[in-house]
């Protein structure tokens, strides 16, 4: 298939190059002049034009916002009958339907499709990617989905993808905050974290979180960004969106959402998202 991956930046990249290692030839669409170089070298033909999009048989889009993604959409142009647009960004329930609407009504298929796993799944194709949408086209967007990763399917409608990322990110995001302040707490007891660290990450105190951010929580220095403390601002506000909308209270979401946005105002904001650590004493 052609295929024009929107937003090739950290996360994007890997996805993009599992699906042309696939078969399936590739254009990336970014606009920003360093993540299009970085693409070119890594083999990925990568243009700042939206125009692109018009000679797919699929859309990606893989931005970071729900403002980024309404930008995609009302900028796109002209939609090929039956253009299948998967929509992969974490941008709530609310702009995934609303989006889709958008797309379908010009004549696209489209399914909502967020992704779990990061950077260091994608890299790997074994992310887990929440599929919704009818199922013709959940099943037509699987060739291009199954390089990237695991294909659960959560429903027919718009936006039950997005509501699983919801539930997803609000665990995320708890489990870093929990680690950091957990891993703090051993430092003012006196004991060294990163020997804490290696003694309960197997036990039953032990997440995938904090076995995957614990050690950039301890390491000394700069660490690699997997995932931004910014992306985790936005993640978490959408949950408490979400949670508002719906009636939930959120109680433990809303201690995490608040360092996370410290850890932003302070300047982390593009630092990885473990670096929120820095926000407790």
């Amino acid at each position: 298939m052609q295929v024009c991956f929107i937003g090739v930046g950290a996360i994007g990249l890997p996805m993009a190059l599992r699906i042309q290692q696939a078969g399936h030839a590739v254009t990336g669409v970014d606009r920003s002049d360093a993540v299009i170089a970085l693409a070119q070298a890594s083999g990925i033909a990568a243009t700042p034009q939206l125009a692109a999009a018009q000679q797919a048989d699929a859309v990606v889009v893989m931005v970071a916002t729900p403002e980024q993604l309404a930008s995609v959409v009302r900028e796109a142009g002209p939609v090929p009958p039956g253009q299948l647009w998967i929509l992969m960004s974490t941008v709530g329930p609310d702009a995934a339907r609303e989006q889709g609407e958008a797309l379908r009504l010009r004549g696209a298929r489209v399914v909502d499709a967020p992704v779990t796993g990061g950077v260091a799944r994608a890299r790997t194709g074994s992310l887990v990617i929440f599929a919704a949408g009818a199922a013709a086209d959940v099943d037509a967007a699987r060739t291009v989905l199954a390089p990237m990763g695991t294909v659960r399917v959560t429903g027919a409608r718009l936006g039950d993808g997005q509501s699983i990322k919801v539930v997803n990110q609000h665990l995320c995001a708890v489990h870093i905050a929990a680690a950091a302040e957990a891993l703090r707490l051993a430092r003012r007891l006196g004991l060294e974290p990163a020997a804490v660290l290696d003694l309960v990450q197997g036990g039953a105190a032990g997440s995938w979180m904090l076995s995957d951010r614990g050690p950039r929580m301890v390491a000394d220095g700069d660490v690699e960004v997997t995932s931004s403390v910014n992306i985790f601002v936005k993640d978490s506000g959408l949950v408490a969106q979400a949670g508002a909308a719906c009636g939930a209270s959120l109680p433990l979401l809303s201690v995490a959402h608040e360092h996370f946005r410290q850890a932003a105002d302070a300047g982390l904001g593009l630092r990885d998202d473990s670096q929120v650590i820095a926000t407790w004493a």
